[in-house]
């Protein structure tokens, strides 16, 4: 059974985001940019699959611009057989992805789609939602475990009343929450074997999609700082604060 792993190149969660003076969005020039952490887990997670002979091939597809071959190139390290770079300029949003994933998936006729539940930069947690909805499959989302047997994929996902498991039949897309694993590090000799495995670069055109955005950006802010807080001399002047500034009372 092959797996479909798609991984998105974002900035580095441990980067301070700083908004572009115009406002029109987040500081990307000169900032490090690393493999969304959802989706790492999702790598992670097809390739302990495949050690458990469930998976014979797992395939990482990134769409960007020409840098997120190096995206790509984390994941055959970090286990990975192929990758697919559908190289574009263009702002990727969600449906637009989820389209050429569509085309991809047709292509590849994977058993099973993996990616992560959300990117951080956007933190729009659609495309794993709309592909679903795209090729008509059953899904999964927010992951917490999966176990595949007897031709069903059995997803544990949190709610709010606990934890509910659901039986999915194959082939079926399945988004990856935090608590599903931890990645593994890739080491030196994974490293250097990923350099001579293959990437697939193709355009947008070749999947007969367009990917332009069908969403506006109005504009972009940082969040107002925090106010100082305030010390009150007595339990009363602390309800009164609350019931006339804070509104909580």
């Amino acid at each position: 059974m092959k797996i479909l792993v798609p991984i998105k190149r974002v900035v580095d969660y441990n980067v301070k985001i700083r908004v572009k003076s115009d406002g029109t969005g987040v500081e990307t020039a000169g900032v490090k940019m690393s493999m969304n952490p959802f989706d790492e887990i999702a790598i992670e997670e097809a390739v302990r699959l495949k050690e458990k002979g469930v998976a014979s091939e797992i395939i990482a597809v990134s769409m960007g611009v020409a840098a997120c071959a190096e995206t790509i190139r984390t994941a055959l390290a970090m286990g990975a057989d192929r990758g697919v770079l559908v190289e574009t300029d263009a702002e990727l949003q969600p449906l637009a992805v989820a389209k050429m994933l569509q085309v991809l998936v047709t292509r590849e006729q994977p058993g099973l789609v993996i990616m992560g539940k959300q990117a951080i930069d956007d933190d729009m947690n659609a495309t794993g939602q709309m592909l679903a909805a795209l090729l008509g499959w059953s899904q999964g989302t927010f992951a917490s475990k999966i176990v595949l047997e007897d031709g069903a994929a059995f997803v544990t996902r949190e709610i709010d009343g606990g934890l509910e498991t659901v039986k999915l039949s194959l082939p079926t897309i399945i988004t990856a929450d935090l608590r599903l694993n931890e990645p593994r590090y890739a080491s030196l000799p994974n490293i250097m074997k990923a350099r001579k495995k293959p990437i697939e670069t193709i355009k947008p055109a070749d999947l007969g999609v367009d990917p332009a955005p069908r969403l506006t950006i109005v504009s972009v802010a940082e969040p107002p700082k925090r106010q100082a807080g305030v010390k009150v001399g007595s339990v009363a002047e602390l309800v009164a604060k609350l019931k006339l500034e804070a509104k909580v009372i």
